[in-house]
């Protein structure tokens, strides 16, 4: 298994993302502010944004052979409003920061308990993610998911957020997040129209395709798992929060196939349950 982040972009190359794209003010203030708070909470933290500005630098020279600002690490933690950011520097930043915390993370968690700790990391900026961009569209969630009613509210919330990824740049070309489900799951097939949701619930488990049109962190997703086993899934820790907020446990399943949907997606089986359940 390549063990360095050269060895894994030789073998995982992203032609289609050396073209940068600019990313959204409101995006890039909100996201700052929630991974920069979590990480400087880790413990082992020094408040030094040299290691991660390094885990930058590198990146963008190793993925997209360009030369680095050599103050972006500091600046994306400081916010200035006039500063127009681009894809790849988000791509880079978002696994600097991940990377570093991971890496701290490391130095104190018992390596069984490794795992949790990092997904717990990704949760908790996606909850911060969400508080701030929640109060930014004024979302109303339902209260829970039980009628016709509850569940369009739920739907009207998702294409908000689907909307804010599209214009802010954080997904280039195409956001879906389906309760039509005819895929495969390891050995299972999953077949669910929406009108199956309701009661799918609640018999206790139903699903959703979550579909992403060249989501900007895709490439340093890749590496991070492939270095790290975790990643950072900006956007699927927010759409995950944001149905714990109504009452379920909601996120990606690990033994899903996307090979039948098209290249240029990014496609993730959901199962939702009650977090009663």
């Amino acid at each position: 298994m390549p063990s360095t982040l050269a060895a894994i972009v030789a073998q995982h190359p992203f032609p289609d993302y050396q073209a940068w794209w600019p990313m959204g003010p409101d995006f890039i203030r909100f996201m700052a502010t929630a991974i920069s708070s979590q990480w400087a909470a880790l413990p082992g933290h020094s408040g030094d944004v040299a290691p991660v500005q390094a885990r930058a630098t590198d990146y963008i020279h190793t993925v997209y052979q360009r030369p680095a600002d050599p103050g972006l690490a500091q600046r994306f933690v400081q916010q200035p409003a006039d500063r127009v950011w681009q894809s790849g520097e988000f791509d880079a930043l978002s696994y600097a920061f991940y990377r570093h915390a991971f890496d701290l993370l490391a130095q104190t968690a018992l390596p069984a308990d490794l795992p949790r700790q990092r997904r717990a990391f990704t949760r908790r900026v996606g909850c911060l993610f969400f508080d701030q961009m929640a109060d930014f569209l004024d979302l109303s969630l339902p209260d829970r998911l039980e009628t016709a009613t509850q569940f369009g509210h739920l739907q009207a919330a998702i294409a908000q957020i689907g909307a804010f990824l599209l214009d802010q740049g954080y997904l280039r070309d195409h956001f879906a997040f389906r309760f039509d489900v005819n895929a495969r799951r390891g050995n299972d097939s999953i077949r669910q129209t929406e009108a199956d949701l309701l009661s799918n619930l609640r018999q206790g488990r139903a699903y959703a395709l979550y579909e992403m049109g060249y989501p900007v962190i895709l490439p340093s997703a890749v590496y991070l798992y492939h270095l790290l086993g975790e990643a950072q899934h900006h956007s699927s820790r927010t759409i995950e929060e944001l149905f714990r907020r109504i009452g379920y446990r909601a996120s990606e399943t690990d033994d899903f196939d996307p090979t039948g949907f098209p290249a240029h997606l990014v496609v993730e089986l959901w199962e939702i349950t009650a977090l009663n359940h």
